[in-house]
């Protein structure tokens, strides 16, 4: 990994997004967002004076589980589940390859 892939890492990882650019960038309507948030499903999001914002992670787990929950029929809960255990599964590789076993 080289300095300027670390920097632009931390630049993405610092960005918030609001309710609407998460709900547009994964084609979902912003009460599907809202309800998944009402059933603690999203770990990445955050009310702020009331308003919601969200880590860019939430972006690709929005994707997954919607893409979950409409190829398989799953149950959000189920959804959730499997994007917990994707994102864990990124951060071993991710892992792997910085201790240069990879």
């Amino acid at each position: 990994m080289h300095d300027e892939d670390i920097l632009i890492g931390s630049l993405v990882e610092d960005t918030w997004l609001t309710l609407e650019q998460v709900a547009g960038a994964c084609a979902v309507e912003p009460q599907w967002l809202l309800r998944h948030i009402e059933e603690g499903l999203f770990p990445h999001a955050e009310s702020v004076a009331g308003v919601w914002r969200f880590s860019t992670v939430s972006i690709l787990r929005a994707r997954r589980m919607r893409q979950l929950e409409r190829d398989f029929d799953a149950v959000p809960e189920l959804a959730a589940l499997m994007a917990d255990l994707l994102e864990e599964m990124d951060a071993l590789r991710i892992r792997i390859r910085t201790a240069g076993l990879r």
